[in-house]
């Protein structure tokens, strides 16, 4: 019994070694790099409707007042975004203003001249340039305008004239800022320049033969827009 013990403990001694180098060797992992989260891509492209509110002013006072005058109007367009930062797009606009030159402009002679224009219309390219949520762009193309009403009179009695055209139509530019607050919500802080030519009296009273005006408007704007289909973050960049 004795012997049998002991050749078991030796057995198991010289076993020992042998099966742990069988074993297979333990492996090492290495601990996940943190969570970064991903970046936000932000996407312009696609069509928008909207809203604004601002100020106008004359450019030429010699038949308008230099008075602020409010407007309010809305707008709609569509805008493409690629390489990538880049923005380029359409847009309508349509302005409705308030308080037109009533009191109108007094003549050396005694001419009053008034003048009213309370429509304004513009259809432009846009052009821009993103980071993130916000858009820095430039605007130009057409412009129009209701036909303005120039009347003359001397000592309040109504004076027959005639000016060379009616300007309804023109150019415009402008600039702006816009930037996306909620999905689908962009607000947006804008200057545009109307330019409708010159009008000339070709005939009148004397004082006011051959005077002639430059039809413009200097408009400062801020908006809403709508836009369909998509909403601040449209993508992650990992």
């Amino acid at each position: 019994m004795k012997k049998i013990l002991l050749g078991a403990v030796a057995l198991a001694a010289f076993a020992g070694p042998a099966f742990a180098a069988d074993m297979p060797a333990r492996t090492y992992s290495k601990a996940p790099p943190p969570y970064t989260a991903p970046a936000v891509i932000y996407n312009w492209t696609g069509f928008y409707i909207g809203g604004h509110v601002g100020g106008a002013f004359a450019g030429d006072s010699t038949f308008q007042s230099s008075d602020a005058r409010f407007l309010g109007g809305v707008q709609g367009g569509f805008d493409y975004q690629f390489a990538p930062n880049w923005v380029v797009g359409a847009e309508a606009q349509y302005s409705w203003l308030t308080g037109s030159n009533n009191n109108g402009v007094l003549f050396p002679g005694g001419t009053l001249v008034t003048s009213k224009n309370d429509q304004l219309g513009s259809v432009t390219g846009r052009f821009g340039y993103t980071w993130g949520p916000a858009l820095v762009y430039a605007k130009g193309g057409y412009a129009w305008r209701d036909n303005s009403n120039i009347g003359a009179s001397v000592a309040g009695t109504p004076a027959a004239f005639t000016t060379d055209g009616n300007h309804k139509d023109g150019y415009t530019v402008g600039a702006g800022l816009e930037y996306m607050f909620a999905p689908n919500w962009s607000a947006k802080a804008e200057y545009q320049y109307y330019n409708f030519g010159k009008t000339t009296f070709t005939s009148g009273p004397a004082d006011i033969v051959g005077v002639s005006s430059r039809n413009d408007e200097h408009t400062v704007k801020v908006g809403v827009n709508y836009r369909f289909g998509w909403g601040g973050p449209v993508a992650a960049k990992y």
